[in-house]
């Protein structure tokens, strides 16, 4: 297998790839958030239906106010590396071979042997690509031929790397 495309100078790219990034780290304070929220409400309701002090009463709506900020901090933290990140249109390319993934963004490269890649998660238009418990790298789906695509899917299904959301 050999796959190479290039990378536009988009100013939307680097924010596309933050937003994919981010989204897979920052999943989890949503789900922490809402789960604080439900326990908050659910406190404040019971401790008004007792007839509880208000000192009971501020510990839920603590609660209540730190599950909503929770949530609400994986979208500000994604505009805001939208907004960062579009300064960072270069011209990029990839190279992808049986044994590596190769990199180019302006006059920068690197690479990822596959060895070292430990599962690849399908996020929207890329696949992000971990190496450890880390996302290292995404590759974007969007910019390959739909064959380079389906060779490059069916390659990292036989190393068993490729999961779903």
């Amino acid at each position: 297998m050999h796959i190479r495309f290039d990378v536009p100078a988009d100013p939307d790219y680097p924010g596309r790839v933050a937003a994919a990034l981010g989204s897979v780290r920052l999943r989890r304070f949503g789900y922490i958030g809402a789960v604080l929220a439900v326990v908050g409400v659910i406190g404040l309701v019971v401790s008004r239906g007792f007839g509880w002090g208000e000192r009971i009463s501020s510990l839920w709506t603590t609660l209540l106010v730190a599950g909503v900020l929770s949530m609400l901090y994986r979208p500000w933290v994604l505009a805001r590396a939208r907004r960062r990140s579009s300064g960072y249109a270069v011209e990029g390319g990839y190279d992808i071979t049986d044994d590596n993934i190769m990199m180019r963004s302006g006059s920068e490269s690197g690479g990822i042997a596959w060895d070292g890649v430990t599962q690849v998660k399908d996020v929207r238009d890329f696949w992000v690509v971990y190496v450890g418990r880390m996302p290292a790298t995404v590759i974007p789906r969007w910019l390959m031929s739909a064959e380079d695509a389906e060779a490059l899917r069916a390659h990292m299904a036989d190393r068993g790397l490729l999961q779903d959301r």
